[in-house]
C-alpha cells in the first residue's frame, strides 16, 4: 500500500454508515469503508464508482489507509457494539486521533467513552445524525459534540455533506461532551410525539368525520403548503396515496397498529424527568407506542368496553381547519417542551448550548425539520436565554389564535371516543404554564400531613409543618 491518501474511515456500512460513505465521496473526500460482513464493503464499492474509496479487509489495512491524524466514524448500533469496536480498533490507532460515534448513543455512554479514550490521548465526538436512509444520502442534519479541535478537523466534511438551508449547513459545533448525542436525543423524543400528535389527526378525522385515504392525502397536502409545512406532514400526505402491491388497496389500511420504538424517546422522558424539566406530550407519546404493543387485550376490551359511536355532525371543512390550528398550536407546545428540555441539560451538563444555532441546523436534513423552526430560531436569537417559547411574544400570539381550536379537537374526540392523549397533554401542558395559581399547596398539605414534608407560606418565608390530626 502506497501512501495514506483517505481522508475518514467508515466502520458500519449498513444503510446509514453506506449513504454518508457516498455522500462523502460524492464531495471530493477519499473514504475507507470497512465491515465485518465483506458483502456491504462490496456493496459500498459498487455504488461508489470510480469515487476515492478503499473497501478495507481489516481494521488495519482501514487505519493504514488513512492519513495521520486519523478520523475514524463508527456508524454501529448503540449499545455494546460502539464499545467492541472501539476496543478492536485502539491498537492500530496513536495518540491525537479522532474516533467519531455517529449512531443514536446514550449520552452517558458518551461522556464515559470520551473519559476512557482521553486518558489514552484519543480525541472522541458524539454526533447524532438524523434524515434517515436519504439524508444521510443527500444531506443530514449533523449534531456533534466533543472537544471543539476534534470538530475543527471534520468541519470541512460535515458541512460540505450536511442539507443545506438559504445556503446554511445544517451543522455547528454544539459543545462539550455528550452535547451532540443529548441534543439528538431531544431531538427524538420531540419526533415521537409529533408523528403521535399527527396519528391522532388522521384517526380523529378518519373515523369521526369518514374522510378516505385520498381525501387524507389531500388535506396533509394542503397543510404541508401553508404554516404545517414539514416533513413529517409531507410524508403523511405521501402514505396514505400508496397502493399496495399485495393487495391493491391502500398499504396503511394493510399495517398492524403496532408501532414500534428503539429507546430514544424513553430515553428524552427519563432525564426529562431527573432533571425536573416536564415533557408530557413526549412522555405521552412514549406511553401510547407501548400501549399500541398490547393489541390482543385492545382488541378483547373494544369488545367489552363500550363507549360513544365516533362522529362529526358538524362542518366537515371547518371541522378539518380546527384540527389544522389544534395541531399547530400542539406542535409549539411540544417544540416548548423539547427546547426547555434543551436549555435546563444545557445548564447542568455545561454544554453551552446556543438554542438558536439547534434550531437553525434542525431546519433541514431531519427528521422534525418544519417551518416553525424558523419562528424557534428567531425566538432565541432574540432572547438567549429564554426558558420556554411560550414566553416568547410571536409564538404565544400564534398559540393564543389557536387554543380554543386544540380545545375543540378534544372536545369532538371525547364526544366520539377517539383518544387524543398527545392533544390532552398538549393543552395541559399550555393550561398549566399559563396558571399563575395551582392546586400544588393541597398536595404539600397533604405531604405534610402524612410525611412531615412541611410547607412553605405565601405570607411569610420559612418551612413550617403543621400537626393535623391534633384534637
Amino acid at each position: 500500500m502506497g501512501e495514506p491518501a483517505y481522508d475518514i474511515g467508515i466502520i458500519g456500512l449498513g444503510v446509514m454508515g453506506r449513504n454518508l460513505a457516498l455522500n462523502m465521496l460524492d464531495h471530493g473526500f477519499g473514504v475507507a469503508g470497512f465491515n465485518r460482513h465483506l458483502e456491504k464493503v462490496s456493496l459500498l464499492l459498487q455504488e461508489a464508482g470510480e469515487g476515492n474509496v478503499l473497501g478495507a479487509k481489516s481494521l488495519d489495512e482501514l487505519a493504514k489507509a488513512l492519513q495521520k491524524p486519523r478520523v475514524v466514524m463508527m456508524m454501529v448500533p448503540a449499545g455494546r457494539a460502539v464499545d467492541e469496536v472501539i476496543d478492536e480498533l485502539l491498537p492500530y490507532l496513536d495518540a491525537g486521533d479522532l474516533i467519531i460515534d455517529g449512531g443514536n448513543s446514550h449520552y452517558k455512554d458518551t461522556d464515559t467513552r470520551a473519559k476512557s479514550l482521553g486518558e489514552k490521548r484519543i480525541h472522541f465526538l458524539g454526533v447524532g445524525i438524523s434524515g434517515g436512509e436519504k439524508g444521510a444520502r443527500r444531506g443530514p442534519s449533523i449534531m456533534p459534540g466533543g472537544p471543539k479541535e476534534g470538530y475543527e478537523r471534520v468541519r470541512n466534511i460535515f458541512e460540505a455533506v450536511a442539507a443545506k438551508v438559504d445556503g446554511e449547513p445544517c451543522v455547528t459545533y454544539l459543545g462539550p461532551g455528550s452535547a451532540g448525542h443529548y441534543v439528538k436525543v431531544v431531538h427524538n423524543g420531540i419526533e415521537y410525539a409529533l408523528m403521535q400528535l399527527i396519528a391522532e389527526t388522521y384517526d380523529l378525522m378518519k373515523r369521526s368525520l369518514g374522510l378516505s385515504n385520498d381525501e387524507l392525502a389531500e388535506v396533509y397536502e394542503s397543510w404541508n403548503n401553508a404554516e404545517l409545512q414539514s416533513f413529517l406532514i409531507e410524508i403523511t400526505a405521501d402514505i396514505f396515496r400508496r397502493v399496495d402491491d399485495k393487495t391493491g388497496s391502500k398499504l396503511i389500511d394493510e399495517i398492524l397498529d403496532r408501532a414500534g420504538q428503539k429507546g430514544t424517546g424513553k430515553w428524552t422522558s427519563q432525564d426529562a424527568m431527573d432533571l425536573q424539566v416536564p415533557v408530557p406530550t413526549i412522555d405521552t407519546a412514549v406511553s401510547m407506542r407501548d400501549l399500541s404493543g398490547y393489541k390482543d387485550q385492545r382488541e378483547a376490551a373494544s369488545g367489552i368496553l363500550s363507549g360513544p359511536t365516533p362522529r362529526y355532525d358538524g362542518d366537515k371543512d371547518a371541522f378539518i381547519g380546527t384540527v389544522r390550528n389544534g395541531l399547530y398550536a400542539a406542535m409549539i407546545t411540544t417544540y416548548a417542551q423539547g427546547m426547555a428540555l434543551l436549555q435546563r441539560a444545557s445548564d447542568v451538563y455545561d454544554y453551552g448550548l446556543a438554542l438558536d444555532e439547534v434550531a437553525r441546523i434542525w431546519r433541514g436534513g431531519c427528521i422534525i425539520r418544519a417551518g416553525l423552526l424558523e419562528d424557534i430560531r428567531s425566538a432565541f436569537q432574540s432572547r438567549r436565554m429564554l426558558p420556554n417559547l411560550m414566553l416568547d411574544a410571536e409564538l404565544s400570539r400564534a398559540i393564543m389564535e389557536r387554543h380554543d381550536d386544540l380545545r375543540q379537537v378534544i372536545r369532538a374526540a371525547v364526544a366520539s371516543g377517539i383518544p387524543v392523549s398527545g392533544f390532552m397533554a398538549s393543552l395541559g401542558y399550555l393550561d398549566v404554564f399559563r396558571s399563575g395559581r395551582l392546586p400544588a399547596n393541597l398536595i404539600q398539605a397533604q405531604r405534610d400531613f402524612f410525611g412531615s414534608h412541611t410547607y412553605e407560606r405565601i405570607d411569610e418565608k420559612g418551612t413550617f409543618h403543621t400537626i393535623w390530626d391534633r384534637d
